[in-house]
């Protein structure tokens, strides 16, 4: 994926939010979660750009340095892919474009199926198109105007939408071309004709993906192996209760307690984070039996991603829970956020899922039990959909 710095329709649009993510990031994480490559990577000029990738893959994606002859409005996107074909040894290099977020992981492994079975040397994506198209001198192009047909007896064509392409390494040195030889198309769905190149784009794309994101089904490919979740207003009501010696006390769910288990269980792993270090939070985490318990974070993005990085798992990976300032960072950057109905407004604004019942109410046992039934229909998904292709 080629990141360049400048652009001039959308400034930083490569890095610029929608939904929730840096753009680039919707189709970057559905290329890692279609198995379908050896490697994955992101050349850019911008060190900033540089950052913003490795944060949200930090051991998924390698980040190549790109030139800036590359990165002209007048450089071509094959000037690019020759200068990684300089760096990179690769027999065939998929080009996967930032602007087309509404690609999914299912797309990539049909693709690669259709390149591989018919022994392609190219392939583009399209989506189809019943319209009649007609050159600027009002030459008509796909039609015999004489003759109109009917729409649902039109055939149609076929127009390149520009979410990636396969092309095998010697068809690139020799002709400095993505696409020749035999080339292959791969139909995508109607929507995915939009690639973002305006602020009209943006918007009507950002709306296909704040509904995708909406539904409880959101997890596409990859199973949740992670939950990260936080202590006050989440685990407990937030409220502080103080014993007659003044010792500070807190009041936790058992309901909570059982869905954590319940978690752990099925080879989820269970991390707690707190911002503060209290002996009655110590004291309820060794009676969980829960060994990933970090107290006195101050910086709680920080610490997630050397969790993850440890782990061998990618931000994507991890479901995140919490419910006030301290938690944002977090919660915009995994792949499932979850907070309590009572969270503050920025955590409410950035939650794929908004539990029904309140920190220590019972919020967390829920957030177990929804993790849990996305799960078993991810792999129920994924057994019944692909059962005929093994890359």
């Amino acid at each position: 994926m080629p990141l360049r710095a400048s652009s001039k329709s959308i400034p930083d649009k490569n890095i610029r939010r929608i939904a929730g993510r840096p753009l680039f990031a919707w189709s970057l994480e559905q290329a890692i979660a279609s198995q379908c490559f050896d490697e994955i990577y992101v050349a850019t000029d911008s060190p900033r750009i540089r950052k913003i990738v490795l944060e949200e893959f930090p051991s998924a994606v390698t980040v190549l340095d790109r030139s800036a002859e590359t990165c002209t409005d007048t450089a071509s996107t094959e000037s690019a892919m020759l200068e990684f074909q300089q760096q990179i040894p690769f027999d065939v290099v998929s080009l996967i474009q930032a602007t087309s977020p509404l690609t999914q992981a299912d797309d990539f492994c049909t693709a690669k199926h259709k390149f591989v079975t018919n022994n392609l040397d190219s392939l583009l994506t399209a989506v189809p198109s019943k319209r009649f198209f007609w050159t600027l001198s009002g030459t008509p192009i796909n039609y015999d105007p004489a003759k109109r047909p009917r729409r649902q007896d039109f055939e149609g064509c076929l127009m390149e939408n520009g979410a990636f392409y396969l092309t095998r390494a010697k068809l690139l040195k020799e002709t400095a071309s993505r696409l020749g030889g035999r080339i292959g198309i791969h139909e995508m769905a109607a929507e995915t004709a939009i690639e973002i190149d305006d602020e009209v784009n943006w918007f009507v794309v950002e709306q296909f993906l704040l509904r995708k994101r909406s539904k409880s089904n959101r997890i596409d490919t990859s199973r949740i192996k992670a939950f990260i979740l936080d202590v006050d207003g989440t685990l407990t009501d937030g409220g502080m209760y103080y014993g007659p010696g003044g010792e500070a006390l807190k009041k936790f769910n058992t309901r909570d307690a059982h869905g954590l288990q319940m978690l752990r269980e099925n080879g989820i792993k269970v991390c707690v984070f707190s911002s503060e270090d209290s002996p009655s939070v110590a004291a309820r985490m060794k009676k969980l039996n829960i060994d990933e318990y970090y107290p006195g974070i101050k910086n709680k993005f920080e610490v997630l991603q050397s969790k993850i990085k440890l782990w061998r798992i990618s931000l994507q990976d991890i479901a995140y829970m919490g419910d006030d300032l301290c938690d944002l960072k977090c919660i915009s950057h995994v792949g499932t956020p979850i907070c309590p109905a009572d969270a503050v407004p920025e955590i409410l604004q950035q939650a794929h899922y908004i539990c029904t019942r309140s920190g220590g109410q019972g919020a967390v046992r829920e957030a177990c039990d929804l993790i849990l039934r996305i799960n078993r229909e991810s792999v129920i998904s994924s057994q019944n959909n692909n059962p005929e292709i093994d890359y």
